[in-house]
């Protein structure tokens, strides 16, 4: 693969970032764990220096390839039909990219990526329980939305007759947790405990990421084997021509001069890699104010303003050279942290959402309801609920007046609880952000719920205050109850986006809640339109 850097209109800029890159001697900070060229604070330091696992992930896994291929041919050979990978952004993002990219080899299960508690995709991926085996993946092992999925799957498995459950669960998870416990106690099929310096985003080359692919057959050598030749080209000192250095400096540099909407060109084929950058760089970089804006995926037909950075990423029909690609974005994402004075290791505001919904489902469980704030507007049965930044943005105007909040330098995000593979939802709202950034001139992205919220989620509330949002709920048709819980998946995917909302609203940012009644495709379209025109 193939990465372009459209780097002209930085040029004075990107001189300045690698001089930076050059005089602190960043590549070999980073390869020998100096902490201190990222801050003078112990404490950060302390923090950063538990995070640096990435850098020798492939070689944490390697002596590990023959049992993971064990694995992979033990489920291929017991019958086997679906392997279904229950988890939420750095453990679900990367298996997704190999299952779309690379695919699964002839003669494996079909693999599937769960990370929504939405119902009807819940149904979806778990529709053959029966013979699916089940990965849960986790690295603190106490996230709510893979618990809950695990949940619903043991009871399907139970359902189906299946005694001893835990031979169709395996579990990947760092040593010590709720989760690494709960495997041992219930003889999980297999348990592969990562190492704990390796935050979430980071692990595409972990076992995160390099069990999933034994179990869809990539051939684990070459894809490895990819990645270290990345790691031997990152350790140059010259950043001009170290691979990762180089992709950092430009983003580092573009964002300080105000083109920090990073938009990557890339082939349809190519389009889920873009899932994963939009993860790895908004999460690490949207903090403190600051931020790189990664956009994938949008219309090329609307020409970039000039707050953009675009870059090109093409194959050269090696698709296992993911495993280069995968490094050579981490080692550019640490870079443009560095550039932009930031710890791009850690994720503060993530917090601040699951608080928010923590909040909501402890009153649903005493009152039986969630508590919904009054909308600003209702149109046939779908209420419009504005933040106060956006209210105060408005004036007087209706709330379908709300993208004249948008403002040069800004970008656009839909937001949308609905089930990503859903193929009648996707070319809506595909269409509504062509559609904006056709019309104000504005880079645009689409997430969906809840996974958006352990990816871009952290750069809209931490980053620059330059997100204009709007978070779409519908309920599905026929709502689905979660074993032991007292709130169904229904209920939890509404308070994740009402939490969401609400944390968004507190940080001053412009938000609009569309509460559609129903999933009609027609009212949803129409409703943008409207919002859109």
């Amino acid at each position: 693969m193939t990465v372009s850097i459209d780097s002209a209109p930085i040029a004075a800029a990107l001189a300045k970032a690698y001089d930076r890159l050059t005089t602190s001697r960043f590549a070999d900070a980073l390869w020998s764990r100096r902490l201190d060229v990222w801050s003078p604070d112990a404490a950060v330091q302390k923090l950063i220096g538990n995070r640096l696992g990435w850098l020798t992930a492939m070689d944490a896994v390697s002596p590990h390839v023959g049992r993971l291929r064990a694995c992979a041919e033990a489920v291929a050979r017991d019958g086997i039909t679906d392997v279904v990978l229950l988890g939420m952004g750095g453990s679900s993002l990367a298996p997704e990219v190999l299952r779309s990219i690379v695919g699964v080899a002839p003669g494996f299960p079909r693999f599937h990526v769960l990370d929504s508690v939405d119902p009807d995709a819940v149904r979806a991926a778990l529709a053959r329980a029966a013979t699916s085996v089940f990965v849960l993946a986790s690295k603190s092992g106490g996230t709510i939305e893979p618990n809950v999925m695990a949940a619903e799957a043991e009871h399907r498995l139970r359902a189906a007759g299946i005694a001893d459950v835990g031979s169709r669960f395996i579990a990947i998870t760092d040593e010590g947790t709720a989760l690494h416990a709960r495997a041992t106690e219930q003889g999980y099929r297999e348990t592969f405990v990562n190492p704990g310096d390796i935050g979430g985003r980071y692990s595409v080359l972990s076992f995160f990421g390099m069990v999933p692919a034994a179990l869809m057959g990539i051939d684990l050598d070459k894809l490895l084997a990819s990645a270290r030749e990345m790691a031997a080209a990152c350790r140059a000192e010259d950043p001009t021509v170290n691979p990762g250095l180089a992709l950092g400096a430009a983003m580092g540099a573009a964002a300080r001069i105000g083109r920090d909407k990073l938009t990557l060109r890339m082939p349809e084929q190519l389009w889920p890699f873009g899932l994963w950058v939009e993860q790895l760089v908004a999460e690490s970089t949207g903090k403190q104010g600051e931020g790189v804006v990664p956009i994938a995926g949008d219309d090329p037909s609307v020409p970039p303003g000039d707050d953009r950075l675009v870059v090109s990423v093409t194959t050269d029909g090696d698709l296992l050279s993911l495993g280069a690609e995968f490094f050579r974005w981490e080692v550019a994402t640490a870079a443009a942290g560095f550039l932009l004075d930031i710890n791009p290791f850690d994720e503060p505001n993530v917090q601040t959402a699951k608080d928010a919904t923590r909040v909501l489902l402890e009153t649903y469980a005493a009152q039986r309801r969630l508590p919904t704030p009054e909308p600003h507007a209702a149109m046939n049965g779908s209420r419009l609920t504005l933040s106060d930044a956006a209210q105060q943005a408005l004036g007087t105007a209706s709330p379908l007046s709300f993208l004249q909040t948008l403002k040069p330098g800004d970008y656009f995000a839909l937001l949308a609880y609905l089930p990503s593979e859903h193929a009648d939802y996707a070319p809506v709202l595909r269409g509504a952000c062509t559609a904006v950034s056709s019309r104000h001139q504005c880079a645009s992205m689409l997430g969906y719920g809840p996974r958006y919220l352990h990816s871009t989620g952290q750069l809209h509330k931490g980053g620059p205050n330059t997100g204009v949002f709007v978070i779409v709920t519908a309920p599905a048709a026929e709502d689905l109850p979660i074993p032991g819980a007292p709130f169904s998946f229904g209920v939890l995917e509404l308070a994740q986006a009402l939490g969401d909302f609400t944390s968004l609203d507190r940080l001053g940012r412009r938000a609009l809640h569309l509460a559609l009644p129903t999933r009609d495709v027609a009212v949803l379209e129409s409703l943008l339109a409207q919002l859109v025109s």
